[in-house]
């Protein structure tokens, strides 16, 4: 699988990121990590802003929380914290429920759509074709 297509962000751009691209990295995904790595090598080169929803940080934290992993779940809250994460407001309550009616997205699709809209992010990274209909934010999948 190719890498991303990451050339036409420009420097100190903001992403968000879903859910799948963090734990696809974090598990060393046979087929996916590799596709995912350079928009985490940019962040880590200071070219690139990460930020993430609350539903992304609940999401990665339930596996270790669920193995009983309490200290890589301290690790990674500590690694997305760093990043930023966004609180989810009744604002972006709001814009879920206008994106879910607008594209069909599930709740926790219009929730990522919501909150890269909320923080102005240049672009949303994501596994998920869902989001291959959304119209006025670039999808990076």
């Amino acid at each position: 699988m190719d890498a991303l297509d990451l050339e036409s962000l420009d420097d100190g751009a903001l992403v968000l990121v879903d859910t799948a691209p963090i734990i696809y990295v974090l598990e060393g995904h046979a087929q996916f990590a590799a596709r995912f790595k350079p928009l985490f090598a940019r962040h880590e080169a200071g070219t690139l802003q990460l930020a993430v929803s609350t539903v992304t940080l609940s999401e990665v934290l339930a596996g270790p929380i669920a193995a009983g992993e309490e200290a890589i779940a301290r690790r990674y809250r500590a690694m997305l914290g760093s990043w930023g994460v966004v609180d989810f407001t009744a604002d972006i309550a709001e814009q879920a429920a206008r994106a879910r009616a607008q594209y069909r997205l599930k709740l926790p699709d219009a929730i990522q759509l919501a909150t890269a809209l909320a923080i102005n992010a240049d672009a949303l990274a994501t596994h998920d074709r869902a989001f291959g209909k959304v119209r006025g934010l670039r999808i990076i999948a």
